[in-house]
Protein backbone atom coordinates (compact mmCIF):
# COMPACT_ATOMS: atom_id res chain seq x y z
CA UNK A 1 0.00 0.00 0.00
CA UNK A 2 0.86 3.41 -0.80
CA UNK A 3 2.17 5.63 1.92
CA UNK A 4 1.79 9.50 1.74
CA UNK A 5 2.28 12.78 3.86
CA UNK A 6 -0.46 15.11 4.34
CA UNK A 7 1.75 18.86 4.15
CA UNK A 8 1.05 21.93 3.28
CA UNK A 9 -1.88 24.04 2.88
CA UNK A 10 -3.25 24.38 -1.03
CA UNK A 11 -3.23 21.78 -3.83
CA UNK A 12 -3.62 18.18 -4.21
CA UNK A 13 -1.45 15.96 -4.47
CA UNK A 14 -0.23 13.66 -6.90
CA UNK A 15 -1.42 9.67 -6.67
CA UNK A 16 -0.37 6.63 -8.33
CA UNK A 17 -2.15 6.23 -11.71
CA UNK A 18 -3.26 3.08 -10.71
CA UNK A 19 -5.14 4.28 -7.73
CA UNK A 20 -7.10 6.74 -9.59
CA UNK A 21 -8.04 4.16 -12.66
CA UNK A 22 -8.98 1.51 -9.76
CA UNK A 23 -11.17 4.48 -8.46
CA UNK A 24 -12.81 5.17 -11.55
CA UNK A 25 -13.77 1.58 -12.62
CA UNK A 26 -15.04 1.12 -9.19
CA UNK A 27 -17.73 4.52 -9.77
CA UNK A 28 -18.49 2.56 -13.03
CA UNK A 29 -19.44 -0.22 -11.12
CA UNK A 30 -22.30 -0.91 -8.73
CA UNK A 31 -20.82 0.30 -5.91
CA UNK A 32 -19.58 -3.33 -3.94
CA UNK A 33 -19.99 -2.77 -0.39
CA UNK A 34 -17.02 -5.09 0.69
CA UNK A 35 -16.09 -5.53 3.82
CA UNK A 36 -19.01 -8.00 4.55
CA UNK A 37 -17.22 -10.73 6.98
CA UNK A 38 -14.76 -7.65 8.52
CA UNK A 39 -14.88 -7.55 12.64
CA UNK A 40 -14.02 -4.11 12.30
CA UNK A 41 -16.26 -1.18 11.12
CA UNK A 42 -15.18 2.15 10.25
CA UNK A 43 -18.16 4.64 10.88
CA UNK A 44 -17.97 7.76 8.81
CA UNK A 45 -20.03 10.97 9.33
CA UNK A 46 -20.55 13.57 6.46
CA UNK A 47 -22.97 15.90 5.87
CA UNK A 48 -25.48 15.35 2.43
CA UNK A 49 -23.77 18.75 1.17
CA UNK A 50 -21.76 19.95 -1.99
CA UNK A 51 -19.10 20.82 0.33
CA UNK A 52 -18.89 17.00 1.26
CA UNK A 53 -18.35 16.40 -1.83
CA UNK A 54 -15.86 13.88 -1.55
CA UNK A 55 -17.98 11.99 0.96
CA UNK A 56 -20.83 11.55 -1.63
CA UNK A 57 -18.93 10.78 -4.19
CA UNK A 58 -16.91 7.85 -2.04
CA UNK A 59 -20.08 6.84 -0.32
CA UNK A 60 -22.05 6.49 -3.88
CA UNK A 61 -19.24 4.55 -5.58
CA UNK A 62 -18.79 2.08 -2.87
CA UNK A 63 -14.86 2.22 -3.58
CA UNK A 64 -14.08 2.67 0.17
CA UNK A 65 -15.92 -0.37 0.45
CA UNK A 66 -14.12 -1.85 -2.08
CA UNK A 67 -10.79 -1.10 -0.61
CA UNK A 68 -11.23 -2.04 2.86
CA UNK A 69 -13.16 -5.14 1.29
CA UNK A 70 -10.70 -7.31 3.70
CA UNK A 71 -10.01 -4.99 6.54
CA UNK A 72 -13.27 -3.43 7.69
CA UNK A 73 -16.77 -2.59 6.86
CA UNK A 74 -18.26 0.96 6.29
CA UNK A 75 -21.20 3.05 7.55
CA UNK A 76 -21.80 6.05 6.42
CA UNK A 77 -23.46 8.25 9.07
CA UNK A 78 -24.99 11.38 8.08
CA UNK A 79 -25.60 14.81 10.06
CA UNK A 80 -26.96 18.21 9.65
CA UNK A 81 -25.38 20.37 11.85
CA UNK A 82 -21.11 19.92 13.42
CA UNK A 83 -22.50 19.94 17.02
CA UNK A 84 -24.52 16.97 16.63
CA UNK A 85 -21.47 15.29 14.76
CA UNK A 86 -19.08 16.54 17.11
CA UNK A 87 -21.36 14.70 19.91
CA UNK A 88 -21.02 11.50 17.36
CA UNK A 89 -16.81 11.71 17.85
CA UNK A 90 -16.97 12.13 21.66
CA UNK A 91 -19.57 9.06 21.94
CA UNK A 92 -17.36 6.87 19.66
CA UNK A 93 -20.54 6.31 17.52
CA UNK A 94 -17.77 7.39 14.18
CA UNK A 95 -14.37 7.19 13.79
CA UNK A 96 -13.91 9.64 10.54
CA UNK A 97 -15.60 12.73 9.87
CA UNK A 98 -16.23 15.17 7.06
CA UNK A 99 -17.16 18.66 9.13
CA UNK A 100 -17.09 22.54 9.05
CA UNK A 101 -13.06 23.73 10.69
CA UNK A 102 -14.87 25.32 12.96
CA UNK A 103 -16.50 22.83 14.76
CA UNK A 104 -13.36 20.48 13.92
CA UNK A 105 -11.37 23.30 16.19
CA UNK A 106 -14.00 23.12 18.82
CA UNK A 107 -14.20 19.20 19.47
CA UNK A 108 -10.12 19.36 19.25
CA UNK A 109 -10.25 22.45 21.98
CA UNK A 110 -12.93 20.72 23.98
CA UNK A 111 -11.52 16.66 24.12
CA UNK A 112 -7.82 17.92 24.66
CA UNK A 113 -6.32 17.27 21.39
CA UNK A 114 -8.23 13.33 20.61
CA UNK A 115 -10.26 14.97 17.50
CA UNK A 116 -7.51 15.85 15.21
CA UNK A 117 -7.97 17.04 11.32
CA UNK A 118 -5.93 14.70 8.53
CA UNK A 119 -6.91 16.15 5.36
CA UNK A 120 -9.08 19.07 3.57
CA UNK A 121 -11.73 18.62 1.53
CA UNK A 122 -13.49 21.62 0.39
CA UNK A 123 -12.69 25.38 0.36
CA UNK A 124 -14.20 28.44 -0.16
CA UNK A 125 -17.74 28.04 -1.09
CA UNK A 126 -20.20 30.41 0.74
CA UNK A 127 -21.54 33.82 -0.03
CA UNK A 128 -23.17 37.18 1.77
CA UNK A 129 -26.50 37.94 0.04
CA UNK A 130 -29.16 40.61 0.47
CA UNK A 131 -32.56 40.40 -0.38
CA UNK A 132 -34.24 42.50 -3.18
CA UNK A 133 -34.69 45.96 -2.00
CA UNK A 134 -31.98 46.11 0.76
CA UNK A 135 -29.71 48.52 0.59
CA UNK A 136 -26.51 46.91 1.57
CA UNK A 137 -23.39 46.96 -0.90
CA UNK A 138 -21.00 46.56 1.55
CA UNK A 139 -20.33 44.74 5.00
CA UNK A 140 -21.06 48.40 6.36
CA UNK A 141 -23.75 48.80 5.31
CA UNK A 142 -25.26 46.10 7.78
CA UNK A 143 -25.65 48.31 10.19
CA UNK A 144 -28.96 48.40 11.91
CA UNK A 145 -29.71 45.49 9.75
CA UNK A 146 -30.48 41.68 10.29
CA UNK A 147 -28.52 39.59 8.98
CA UNK A 148 -29.03 35.54 9.44
CA UNK A 149 -26.21 32.76 9.61
CA UNK A 150 -26.54 28.80 9.47
CA UNK A 151 -25.88 28.46 13.29
CA UNK A 152 -24.06 30.26 16.20
CA UNK A 153 -20.45 29.30 16.31
CA UNK A 154 -20.29 27.69 13.03
CA UNK A 155 -18.10 28.68 9.98
CA UNK A 156 -20.26 31.24 8.43
CA UNK A 157 -20.88 32.99 11.77
CA UNK A 158 -17.62 33.54 13.06
CA UNK A 159 -16.49 34.95 9.48
CA UNK A 160 -19.57 37.04 9.49
CA UNK A 161 -18.64 38.53 12.99
CA UNK A 162 -15.02 38.82 11.45
CA UNK A 163 -15.79 40.89 9.03
CA UNK A 164 -18.06 42.94 11.25
CA UNK A 165 -15.24 43.41 13.33
CA UNK A 166 -12.89 44.69 10.33
CA UNK A 167 -15.25 47.47 9.35
CA UNK A 168 -16.12 48.61 12.92
CA UNK A 169 -19.46 46.67 13.52
CA UNK A 170 -20.39 44.87 15.98
CA UNK A 171 -23.98 42.46 16.77
CA UNK A 172 -26.31 43.61 19.34
CA UNK A 173 -25.37 41.06 21.36
CA UNK A 174 -21.92 42.50 22.10
CA UNK A 175 -23.69 46.08 22.20
CA UNK A 176 -24.03 47.05 18.41
CA UNK A 177 -26.19 47.24 15.92
CA UNK A 178 -26.15 44.23 13.90
CA UNK A 179 -28.80 41.54 14.43
CA UNK A 180 -27.56 38.10 13.66
CA UNK A 181 -29.73 35.64 13.69
CA UNK A 182 -29.75 31.72 13.52
CA UNK A 183 -31.58 30.52 10.10
CA UNK A 184 -32.18 27.24 9.08
CA UNK A 185 -30.86 27.36 5.14
CA UNK A 186 -34.00 25.94 3.82
CA UNK A 187 -35.71 28.83 5.68
CA UNK A 188 -33.74 31.87 4.31
CA UNK A 189 -35.29 32.69 0.97
CA UNK A 190 -38.71 32.41 2.83
CA UNK A 191 -37.51 34.83 5.28
CA UNK A 192 -35.76 37.00 2.95
CA UNK A 193 -39.70 37.37 0.59
CA UNK A 194 -41.12 38.47 3.99
CA UNK A 195 -38.70 41.28 4.97
CA UNK A 196 -37.59 39.37 7.95
CA UNK A 197 -34.00 39.57 7.50
CA UNK A 198 -31.98 41.66 4.97
CA UNK A 199 -29.00 39.24 4.55
CA UNK A 200 -27.85 36.25 4.63
CA UNK A 201 -24.20 34.53 4.91
CA UNK A 202 -24.50 30.86 3.88
CA UNK A 203 -22.87 28.04 2.79
CA UNK A 204 -23.42 26.57 -1.23
CA UNK A 205 -25.41 25.19 -2.57
CA UNK A 206 -27.97 27.77 -0.79
CA UNK A 207 -25.67 30.81 -1.97
CA UNK A 208 -26.74 29.22 -5.37
CA UNK A 209 -30.02 28.58 -4.44
CA UNK A 210 -31.08 32.14 -2.93
CA UNK A 211 -29.20 34.02 -6.46
CA UNK A 212 -31.92 31.94 -8.52
CA UNK A 213 -34.57 32.67 -6.51
CA UNK A 214 -33.51 37.06 -6.63
CA UNK A 215 -31.37 37.53 -4.11
CA UNK A 216 -28.42 39.47 -4.74
CA UNK A 217 -24.77 39.21 -3.58
CA UNK A 218 -22.67 41.29 -1.62
CA UNK A 219 -19.87 39.40 -0.93
CA UNK A 220 -18.27 36.35 -2.87
CA UNK A 221 -16.54 33.52 -2.03
CA UNK A 222 -13.20 34.88 -2.68
CA UNK A 223 -14.37 38.35 -0.38
CA UNK A 224 -15.43 37.21 2.58
CA UNK A 225 -11.98 35.53 4.54
CA UNK A 226 -8.67 34.91 3.19
CA UNK A 227 -9.45 36.23 -0.51
CA UNK A 228 -11.39 32.64 -0.94
CA UNK A 229 -8.19 30.59 0.35
CA UNK A 230 -10.19 29.34 3.79
CA UNK A 231 -11.89 25.54 4.49
CA UNK A 232 -15.16 25.12 4.64
CA UNK A 233 -14.87 21.53 5.24
CA UNK A 234 -11.84 19.38 6.34
CA UNK A 235 -11.36 15.23 7.17
CA UNK A 236 -11.41 14.61 11.42
CA UNK A 237 -10.66 11.48 13.02
CA UNK A 238 -10.37 10.07 16.33
CA UNK A 239 -6.67 9.66 17.77
CA UNK A 240 -7.43 6.15 19.79
CA UNK A 241 -9.40 4.96 16.22
CA UNK A 242 -5.94 5.92 14.02
CA UNK A 243 -3.92 4.33 16.49
CA UNK A 244 -5.39 0.94 17.35
CA UNK A 245 -6.18 1.10 12.99
CA UNK A 246 -3.84 3.15 11.11
CA UNK A 247 -3.96 0.66 7.99
CA UNK A 248 -7.38 1.73 7.82
CA UNK A 249 -7.23 5.82 8.31
CA UNK A 250 -4.35 5.51 5.59
CA UNK A 251 -6.59 3.54 3.30
CA UNK A 252 -9.39 6.06 3.93
CA UNK A 253 -7.01 8.89 2.85
CA UNK A 254 -6.04 7.51 -0.24
CA UNK A 255 -9.51 6.80 -1.27
CA UNK A 256 -10.19 10.17 -0.24
CA UNK A 257 -7.58 11.52 -2.51
CA UNK A 258 -8.67 9.65 -4.98
CA UNK A 259 -11.90 11.04 -4.91
CA UNK A 260 -10.42 14.35 -5.20
CA UNK A 261 -8.91 14.38 -7.87
CA UNK A 262 -11.49 12.35 -9.71
CA UNK A 263 -13.97 15.09 -8.81
CA UNK A 264 -11.58 17.61 -10.18
CA UNK A 265 -10.56 15.88 -13.49
CA UNK A 266 -15.05 14.75 -14.19
CA UNK A 267 -16.48 18.04 -12.93
CA UNK A 268 -20.17 17.20 -14.65
CA UNK A 269 -19.99 13.36 -13.60
CA UNK A 270 -18.93 13.95 -10.43
CA UNK A 271 -21.61 16.62 -9.94
CA UNK A 272 -24.59 14.29 -11.00
CA UNK A 273 -23.00 11.56 -8.39
CA UNK A 274 -23.38 14.51 -5.73
CA UNK A 275 -26.24 15.27 -6.56
CA UNK A 276 -27.57 11.60 -6.38
CA UNK A 277 -26.77 11.26 -3.32
CA UNK A 278 -28.15 14.33 -1.87
CA UNK A 279 -31.49 12.94 -3.08
CA UNK A 280 -30.31 9.35 -1.51
CA UNK A 281 -30.68 11.78 1.78
CA UNK A 282 -33.38 14.17 1.35
CA UNK A 283 -35.67 13.11 -1.89
CA UNK A 284 -35.10 16.16 -3.35
CA UNK A 285 -32.61 16.81 -6.09
CA UNK A 286 -30.69 19.86 -7.13
CA UNK A 287 -31.40 21.63 -10.15
CA UNK A 288 -28.48 21.86 -12.68
CA UNK A 289 -27.80 25.46 -12.83
CA UNK A 290 -27.72 25.75 -9.07
CA UNK A 291 -25.25 22.71 -8.60
CA UNK A 292 -23.01 24.06 -11.26
CA UNK A 293 -23.53 27.63 -9.88
CA UNK A 294 -22.49 26.42 -6.40
CA UNK A 295 -19.47 23.95 -7.49
CA UNK A 296 -17.80 27.65 -9.38
CA UNK A 297 -17.43 29.03 -5.79
CA UNK A 298 -16.49 25.47 -4.59
CA UNK A 299 -12.51 24.39 -4.42
CA UNK A 300 -12.18 20.75 -3.93
CA UNK A 301 -9.07 20.12 -2.42
CA UNK A 302 -7.68 17.65 -0.29
CA UNK A 303 -4.71 20.21 1.05
CA UNK A 304 -4.98 20.83 5.04
CA UNK A 305 -4.93 25.05 4.81
CA UNK A 306 -3.48 25.73 8.19
CA UNK A 307 -3.35 29.74 7.49
CA UNK A 308 -7.08 29.39 7.70
CA UNK A 309 -7.45 26.81 10.83
CA UNK A 310 -5.23 28.93 12.66
CA UNK A 311 -7.50 32.03 11.65
CA UNK A 312 -10.70 30.95 12.86
CA UNK A 313 -9.20 29.45 16.02
CA UNK A 314 -8.25 32.83 16.76
CA UNK A 315 -12.14 34.26 15.60
CA UNK A 316 -13.63 31.70 17.98
CA UNK A 317 -11.29 32.97 21.08
CA UNK A 318 -11.65 36.10 20.78
CA UNK A 319 -15.69 36.17 20.32
CA UNK A 320 -15.40 33.26 23.04
CA UNK A 321 -16.53 30.05 21.05
CA UNK A 322 -14.25 28.13 22.31
CA UNK A 323 -12.26 28.27 25.72
CA UNK A 324 -8.33 28.26 24.50
CA UNK A 325 -6.87 28.10 21.12
CA UNK A 326 -5.62 24.17 19.76
CA UNK A 327 -2.71 22.51 20.26
CA UNK A 328 -0.63 22.15 16.88
CA UNK A 329 -1.44 18.77 16.71
CA UNK A 330 -4.79 20.02 15.77
CA UNK A 331 -2.97 18.75 12.48
CA UNK A 332 -1.96 15.73 12.27
CA UNK A 333 0.39 14.22 9.13
CA UNK A 334 -0.24 10.89 8.50
CA UNK A 335 2.46 8.66 7.33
Amino acid sequence: MRKYKLTGKEGSRKILAAGLLAFGVILGGCGAKGGAGAEITLHVGYFPNVTHTQALVMKGSGSLEEALADKAGVEWVSFNAGPAEVEALFAGDIDIGYIGPVPAINANVKSKGDVRIIAGATQAGAILVKRQGAEISSVGDLDGKKVAVPQFGNTQHLCLLNLLSENGLKPLSDGGTVEVAAVANADVGNMMDQGNIDAAFVPEPWGATLLEKGAEMVLSENQVYLDGNYSVAVVVVREEFKKEHPDIVQTFLEQHENATVYINENPEEAREKVNEEIYQATQKKLEDSILEDAFLRIKVDSGINRESIEGFADIGLEQGFIGGLPGDDIIEEVE
